[in-house]
């Protein structure tokens, strides 16, 4: 497998109404990305349309398409014609009625190497993702009959990656699982933001605590870290909206942030060093030194 050095791009932008200017936009991030030395290119969740969970109205589901579909098809051919990774979140319907939140992923040539399907799958106020979207569910690599869960990896042209989505992002045990499948980088495309009437008492403290679990998995795990937010207020009727704060980053396998973008819409390129990972992990063998005799009551729901 690849073992040389490649550049990540995270594009964080705004979000509007118009399908197609909002497709244009990021067309054009992930060619300024790739102007500027980027190999693989993430993008943020379900980011080809303003976050439409905020209400449950079955009229959404109209936004969902197919993969391949227009819009992966679309970002197949600007992956060849760059010759970039690009990971394609969108709203996926995979049969009448049943429906994700995916993300395709698209190696350098177009070449589509699979979908992951968000695996945790929450339902707060103003996020009812229950409503809208299936979780994944258990996944059959074909060099391996044996059952990954709902994760998976993809073997790039520039290296092994894993995909996981928003919410997937506070839970160690995907972490851990796409880890241990042997990605190099975790990349999160992700739809994080603060009620309004809320950010004044938790607003830092909410960013923070994203920040600092993701650079726990990037520690426990000797990976990099990818989170890849959306910025801007998205209003809804009847409501005070989302205010969707960025902040996406990288972290290396030691936690430490390589590059962070701030509150507004920016492109953030970084280099991801695999030799990095092989040196974390033997100063810091938390993989060899796991007890997996011992682990069993985690497949538990509660132990009290």
């Amino acid at each position: 497998m690849n073992g040389e050095r490649f550049t990540a791009g995270l594009i964080q932008l705004a979000v509007g109404a118009d399908k197609e200017s909002t497709l244009v936009a990021h067309e054009q991030a992930i060619r300024e990305a790739a102007g500027r030395g980027a190999n693989v290119i993430c993008l943020q969740e379900l980011f080809d349309a303003p976050y439409f969970c905020k209400v449950t109205e079955a009229e959404r589901f109209d936004l969902a398409e197919p993969i391949p579909g227009p819009t992966v098809s679309r970002m197949q051919r600007l992956a060849a014609e760059l010759g970039v990774v690009v990971i394609v979140p969108i709203f996926e319907r995979r049969a009448p009625g049943l429906y994700h939140n995916s993300a395709a992923v698209v190696d350098a040539d177009g070449a589509l190497l699979g979908v992951y399907r968000k695996m945790h799958i929450p339902d707060d106020p103003l996020y009812h993702e229950k409503y809208y979207f299936a979780p994944g569910e258990p996944h059959q690599d074909e060099t391996d009959p044996g059952p990954r869960g709902g994760f998976r990896t993809f073997d790039t042209r520039f290296g092994r990656i894993g995909v996981l989505i928003c919410w997937d992002q506070w839970y160690p045990e995907a972490a851990r699982i796409t880890a241990l499948m042997g990605a190099r980088v975790l990349f999160y495309p992700t739809a994080i933001g603060w009620h309004p009437a809320e950010r004044e008492e938790w607003g830092v403290a909410q960013a923070d605590a994203w920040r600092t679990i993701q650079r726990g998995h990037a520690i426990a795990n000797g990976v990099y870290v990818a989170a890849v937010n959306r910025v801007g207020h998205e209003p809804e009727p009847g409501t005070d909206g989302i205010e969707f704060f960025g902040h996406s980053f990288l972290s290396d396998p030691f936690g430490r942030i390589v590059a962070e973008a701030g509150t507004g819409p920016e492109i953030l390129v970084a280099e991801i060093d695999p030799a990095l990972i092989e040196e974390t992990r033997r100063n810091w063998p938390f993989l060899r030194d796991r007890r997996i005799d011992a682990y069993a009551p985690i497949l538990k729901r509660y132990l009290g």
